[in-house]
């Protein structure tokens, strides 16, 4: 882990220490080193690690995690083990989860989690929260506002980063009253059969709430001539049209 990842982790630490804290990292981010300051810092965390990682067994046994029979439906918990071949690292507990099958479809691969929590539910739990970091994450990307394409710095981000917060608690807040009335699929439909999680955030559900409200003034004679062509389709216009109304009211 650099210095400037340090010096950065210690200046963010500082500014929320008064809230519980606990550090997530994706295969990418994965490293002892990190997960070893946080211990020294006494902030929890939870880092996933590639399978290819090992842990010792014994004295002068060690086994790839890959290797530790992990498959659809199954978990296990490892407490105080070691992490990797490099001296000079402490002991970590292990959390392993592989999501069984549901509906005929699962996992491609199962989670190794680094973690210093006691238990699996707890390190598994926390870990989830994951994807709706992602979920901002591409909110602010391709999904959003493509912030990373302005190539903006210095004083210009951070106004464009104030502007986009206001924007984007606005759209967010929209997207949950569309949620809590219970027409989000009208919105964002999901179409794959084996999902499990939510596809789309809170933040793109009034965002585009917004604007398939808006689209439906220019093409509602071309809806309407649709409908006298197919007069056995009235029913599921008139639940988009119910729909539509209920979307209409958060804005």
């Amino acid at each position: 882990m650099g210095y400037s990842f340090r010096e950065a982790l210690t200046e963010i630490l500082a500014i929320v220490q008064r809230y519980k804290i606990c550090v997530l990292g994706d295969r990418e981010f994965c490293s002892i080193k990190l997960a070893s300051w946080l211990q020294q810092q006494g902030v929890s965390f939870c880092l996933r690690l590639r399978k290819n990682e090992f842990i010792q067994q014994e004295s002068d046994i060690w086994l790839a995690l890959k290797d530790l029979g992990l498959a659809p439906g199954l978990s296990l918990f490892l407490r105080g083990v070691k992490i990797t071949k490099v001296s000079g690292f402490g002991h970590f507990n292990l959390a392993c989860k592989w999501q069984r099958k549901l509906q005929g479809s699962a996992a491609t691969e199962g989670w190794f989690i680094l973690t210093d929590l006691a238990e699996l539910q707890a390190a598994i739990t926390a870990y989830k929260q994951r994807f709706d970091i992602e979920e901002m994450f591409r909110d602010f990307k391709t999904g959003g506002y493509n912030l990373e394409d302005t190539k903006v710095s210095g004083e210009r981000l951070i106004t464009l980063i104030l502007l986009i917060a206001l924007a984007y608690t606005s759209a967010t807040i929209q997207g949950q009253q569309i949620q809590r009335k219970g027409v989000q699929e009208y919105v964002g439909r999901v179409k794959e059969k084996s999902r499990t999680t939510r596809r789309h955030s809170s933040f793109y559900i009034g965002l585009y709430g917004y604007t398939w409200v808006s689209f439906m003034d220019n093409c509602q004679s071309l809806v309407t001539q649709l409908m006298r062509l197919h007069p056995n389709k009235r029913k599921y216009y008139q639940q988009g049209q119910r729909a539509m109304r209920l979307v209409q009211s958060v804005f």
